[in-house]
């Protein structure tokens, strides 16, 4: 009989983190709850020495040197990591292209998850439609909508202390 090795405080986050982040893909617009608030445990649990990682925060960025990913600019980045504003990098994130539309970038934004404009999220995972207020710019939308066309985009995910939204590039988005 083999024995398993048990995981320890740090491995059971990361696990914990990434189920609650597929979790949020698989159901777009139903918060999912993280095992810790912030920004830094998603980028724990997605980034590691086979990526490349963007952030607009000093601090974050030094706990991502230490997983090992590779520094980049938001075009060329395989993860967005925004704690201010998402404006640029909605406008400069990789959309994949039409032989590789899994290279699509995937933007990790702070945010409140509630007082912004209404959104109407339809497509794959949710049963018919569900109705979303994130506290972000409306014209981000406007930019996700010119950039994204399924297959062709980028994952979404809203982090709002130990909440998250995940909205995939498959999700279609209706501002009300």
């Amino acid at each position: 009989m083999m024995a398993a090795p048990v995981p320890n405080a740090e491995e059971t986050r990361d696990n914990a983190t990434f189920e609650a982040l597929m979790w949020a893909l698989s159901r777009p617009g139903v918060e999912q709850r993280l095992p810790e608030p912030g920004l830094a445990p998603v980028a724990q649990a997605l980034v590691d020495l086979e990526v490349t990682a963007f952030t607009d925060d000093e601090g974050l960025q030094r706990l991502i040197n230490r997983t090992g990913a590779r520094p980049a600019r938001p075009n060329t980045a395989d993860y967005l990591f925004l704690a201010d504003g998402a404006e640029a990098a909605f406008r400069q994130a990789r959309i994949g292209s039409a032989v590789h539309p899994e290279a699509g970038a995937t933007l990790v934004v702070a945010a409140p998850l509630e007082g912004g404009p209404r959104l109407r999220l339809a497509g794959p995972g949710i049963d018919g439609s569900v109705t979303i207020a994130p506290a972000l710019s409306p014209g981000l939308w406007d930019i996700r909508a010119e950039r994204v066309a399924y297959p062709l985009g980028f994952d979404l995910f809203l982090v709002d202390g130990d909440r998250v939204t995940g909205l995939p590039r498959s999700t279609r988005i209706e501002v009300l």
